[in-house]
């Protein structure tokens, strides 16, 4: 099956010069199917910092583990709860134990700062770091007059 994204790829491939890496990522997005568990938020604070936090009741920190691969441009959560009660006799088993696996794509700037589990709810912390070079300037104008140079 061929996606939009496919198409206008197909069709436009050869204007644009230098996006490989955004049509790779492009390309990945449309191929992950959604995925619903753990149900997560994502909070912008401002232009520069963002907060994922997952509904996680019920795993310890030990349970998850949250990764950032740069090179694939992915923040991986990953959580598995499995063997944790292999000792205990239920009698009815209400609270399933359950694995998740659930995988963001981040930009290039994008770095995780922190990740804390408070309460259930586990907070990845994420900042967008913009290099000096890449941030709006201000340029100054000079005059014609300026430019001249007495011999």
């Amino acid at each position: 099956m061929t996606t939009t994204i496919q198409q206008f790829r197909q069709n436009n491939f050869p204007f644009f010069v230098g996006f490989e890496t955004l049509w790779d990522t492009m390309d990945k997005i449309t191929e992950t199917r959604p995925q619903s568990y753990p149900p997560y938020n994502l909070i912008k604070h401002d232009d520069y910092n963002y907060t994922i936090e997952l509904a996680v009741a019920g795993f310890s920190s030990e349970q998850i583990t949250v990764s950032h691969e740069p090179e694939r441009n992915t923040l991986t959560v990953k959580g598995d709860q499995s063997g944790s009660s292999d000792d205990v006799s239920f009698l009815h088993r209400g609270i399933a134990e359950r694995q998740f696996d659930r995988t963001w794509t981040v930009a290039d700037s994008i770095i995780v700062n922190s990740a804390d589990l408070t309460d259930g709810i586990l907070s990845i912390s994420l900042e967008k770091l913009i290099p000096e070079e890449k941030k709006p300037k201000e340029i100054s104008i000079s005059t014609g007059r300026q430019l001249l140079v007495e011999n």
